[in-house]
Formats: structure tokens, C-alpha cells, sequence
């Protein structure tokens, strides 16, 4: 029987006992990812079989399960036939959204034509080349240097590593930012998370670099190192009215702190137009591809 509970950031070992077994290509499976939107999105978690059971609510309002974590092979047949009346029940939208290709593939072989398997490209993460997010060479990307150049030479800024030390000023800046973007509803959520990510950056394994200029911060990033070659960014905000702030923290946190990094997940659109093109005009390499299942 499913029995769904709520989490913190308390629950980092035992998230983490079934996270990092894995080497997932989309930003979906960190516990920071989860803890950032586990309100917004009402995740909760049950343990079934021993397997980690995940169950949350989409930003389009449906509900889903995300993909089993530690199961036996042996039992993937039950679990699902549990989870299915489990959402049967709750009248949930989907089996299972955010799912990988190599979940997909052992589902394929145990369930074989029984259930829809579509990609999510809503969902798709964006992943780039660490390189090229320091370089920014290229046709595609001329007009991010451009603005990287304008910052550099026309702004007394200083950018630093976000510590214990200094992180009251980073909090206001995230409420400004907010506040600035009429905050409520998943904005609102965000800005509870990033406070709460800002407080723990050490405890959970985070990188935080903040820039200042015209006597205030006007831009700051939040990522982490998830293996040897990937990095994810989590948080990157910046002021708009300042030309150049956003293109300057994505390049420097990518130069000073990534070093050695092939791959830079920057998450997924949402299926919002601007984020998409946002993303897009930055030339992902590749995508890190989700799947649904019905």
C-alpha cells in the first residue's frame, strides 16, 4: 500500500541513498531539484518494495508518478500495477512523466506494447558545452558576447563566491527579484526555495557566485557539480534593466567555477515561449530527453 508523506531537507541521506546510484542526464533526480520544488509541485514520496516512489503535480496541473528509483527488475510489474491503482483512485492525469530513456527501455521490455510512450519536450532539460558558455564564439552567439562586453566595460562590477558570510545581501536581492516579477504563486515558491538553498549551500554540495554593481547585487547563480563531466545550474537571476548582468554571471560562473566541466544542464522551458527562446538563443548542444507514460 502507497502511503505518500511530505520532505526536507532532513531527508537528504535517504533521498540520496536512491539518487546516486544512478547517472541520470536530466536535472530532474538531484535532491536539490526536488527540494527546490517539492511545494510548488506537492512532491511527496512513498517507499514501495523498497523503491523509491515519487508523486507530484506538473506546471501545466496534471498529476503524475516520476520514475521508480532502486527497484529489482523482478518487481517493476508489481509496482506499476500498484501505482496504476493508486492513480485510478486519485484520478491522477498520468503514470509516470519525467522518465529517462533507459526507464523507458526496461519498461518497453517487461510491459512491451501495453502502455503510450511519448517524449515530453516541454520538459526537455537544455545542455550545453561548458566551453562554448566561456567562449561565446561563434555566429549564434555574437550577441551574448556583445552584451557580456557591454557589462565588462561600461559597469564597476565585482563578482564573488556566495558564502555563509555573505549571504544576507543575495536574499534581498532574491526578494527584489521577485518582487520585481510580481511575485506569487511558482514565483513566490521559488524565491522560498532559493532562500532556503542560500542557507544550506554548503550542506548540500551547492556553488553560489553573485555579481554587484551600481551599488547593489545585480545578478547571482546557484549550480552544482553532479559528476565528473556535468554540472547543473539551479538558480540564475539577474536585473533585465542592467544590459549585460545576465550574460555576464552565466559566463563568469561557467569560467571560474566549472572548470574541467564538459556538459552545463541550465534545466528545462516549462513550455514557456520566452524561457524556450531564452534557452534556444544560447545553442544547446543536446537535450536531456523526458518521457510520459499512459
Amino acid at each position: 500500500m502507497l502511503e505518500f508523506k511530505d520532505f526536507s531537507i532532513k531527508d537528504k541521506e535517504l533521498f540520496d541513498r536512491y539518487l546516486l546510484p544512478y547517472r541520470f542526464e536530466t536535472s530532474t533526480y538531484t535532491f536539490t531539484t526536488l527540494l527546490v520544488w517539492r511545494k510548488a509541485c506537492e512532491i511527496q514520496y512513498a517507499i514501495y518494495k523498497d523503491a523509491l516512489i515519487m508523486k507530484r503535480m506538473g506546471h501545466d496541473g496534471t498529476t503524475t508518478f516520476m520514475q521508480p528509483l532502486g527497484y529489482r527488475k523482478e518487481d517493476l510489474r508489481d509496482i506499476v500495477r500498484e501505482l496504476e491503482a493508486y492513480k485510478a483512485e486519485n484520478r491522477m492525469d498520468y503514470l509516470l512523466k519525467d522518465i529517462e530513456e533507459p526507464f523507458a527501455a526496461e519498461f518497453r521490455e517487461v510491459f512491451g506494447d501495453e502502455f503510450l510512450i511519448e517524449e515530453d519536450r516541454d520538459n526537455f532539460d537544455y545542455i550545453y558545452e561548458r566551453d562554448k558558455l566561456v567562449s561565446l564564439s561563434g555566429k549564434i552567439l555574437h550577441k551574448k558576447k556583445n552584451h557580456y562586453n557591454y557589462f565588462v566595460k561600461n559597469y564597476d562590477y565585482q563578482d564573488f563566491r556566495i558564502t555563509p558570510d555573505n549571504v544576507d545581501p543575495i536574499v534581498e536581492a532574491a526578494k527584489n527579484w521577485c518582487k520585481r516579477h510580481s511575485c506569487r504563486g511558482y514565483l513566490l515558491y521559488e524565491l522560498r526555495s532559493i532562500i532556503e538553498l542560500l542557507n544550506n549551500l554548503d550542506r548540500l554540495n551547492l556553488i553560489g557566485m553573485a555579481v554587484s554593481a551600481n551599488g547593489g547585487i545585480v545578478a547571482f547563480t546557484i549550480g552544482e557539480r553532479v559528476s565528473s563531466d556535468t554540472a547543473i545550474i539551479h538558480v540564475e537571476k539577474a536585473d533585465s534593466e542592467v544590459r549585460g548582468a545576465y550574460n555576464y554571471v552565466n559566463r563568469a560562473f561557467a569560467d571560474k567555477y566549472l572548470e574541467g566541466i564538459t556538459w552545463v544542464n541550465r534545466e528545462e522551458d516549462m513550455g514557456i515561449e520566452g524561457l524556450r527562446h531564452a534557452k534556444m538563443s544560447y545553442a544547446p548542444a543536446k537535450f536531456g530527453k523526458k518521457y510520459s507514460i499512459k
